[in-house]
């Protein structure tokens, strides 16, 4: 029979073993949701209603297992999971309802979010989340650590840092499409230096989190993050391109200031 152990192990394995398949696909297929949006991926539902669904388990699933680990009453763990959940509770509550608050009317056939991307997202925050919350909960050595506060207050700026910039970037693309007239270019902030500073954003968080768990699910996580973001950022950017045109500012990088 498989032990908790074992099943921990191989789901480890499986993130990793994951990675380079999407980074290869992603190469090659853009996600067809946002303004990659077309036909010929299944039925599709309210772009809200899948953020919500696919981002869940990252919730609920750490939650039910967190109590079930030697390490629940932990303060260094419950303090260490807390930015994790603190993400994923904006991310499955906070950004779907502002989605939906912003245009209640939106039509699903224009602008639908494709059942079959959501369900494989929600796949993958079943993975990670039981990755995560185990680790905290029950694998990490955490009064052993002795750099465990040093550790937390460096990833947490560098998290801090990231999540400031993913929701200000979230927040200036909502507010460009107030008002109907379609896509328009974003500016201020990051943007005057890459295409996409949600992503980059994300990606510092994630970095962030690997350094504060300083574990290999930590770590796969980050690494995971980065090859689903950054060809997607590449594809945004390549979009902007190729519809403004002259118009698009050409200094601008895909997702890295100054350097992709």
């Amino acid at each position: 029979m498989l032990s908790d152990e074992d099943l921990f192990h191989y789901s480890l394995l499986s993130l990793f073993l994951i990675t380079p398949p999407t980074i290869l696909a992603l190469l090659f297929t853009t996600a067809p949701y946002g303004k990659h949006h077309r036909l010929g991926w299944g039925p599709t539902i309210p772009p809200p209603l899948a953020w919500c669904l696919m981002e869940s388990p990252t919730i609920w699933l750490t939650l039910l297992l967190f109590p079930h680990g030697k390490n629940n009453l932990n303060p260094r763990a419950i303090v260490l999971i807390s930015p994790f959940l603190l993400h994923y509770l904006h991310r499955t509550i906070v950004y779907p309802l502002r989605l939906f608050l912003k245009n209640p009317s939106r039509k699903i056939e224009k602008s639908g979010f494709p059942l079959s991307v959501a369900m494989m997202a929600f796949g993958f925050n079943l993975l990670n989340a039981y990755l995560q919350a185990r680790w905290v909960s029950e694998y990490a050595d955490l009064d052993g650590d002795g750099w465990f506060w040093w550790r937390l207050v460096a990833g947490a700026v560098v998290f801090g840092g990231g999540a400031f910039v993913n929701v200000w970037s979230d927040n200036l693309l909502m507010g460009l499409k107030e008002g109907g007239g379609g896509y328009k270019i974003p500016r201020g902030g990051l943007f005057e230096w890459v295409s996409c500073p949600n992503y980059f954003g994300e990606i510092l968080e994630w970095l962030g989190w690997a350094l504060m768990s300083w574990s290999w699910a930590g770590f796969g996580f980050f690494v995971y993050t980065c090859a689903n973001l950054v060809p997607r950022a590449w594809a945004n950017h390549k979009w902007y391109l190729e519809k403004f045109g002259e118009d698009y500012p050409k200094n601008r990088k895909a997702v890295i200031p100054f350097v992709y």
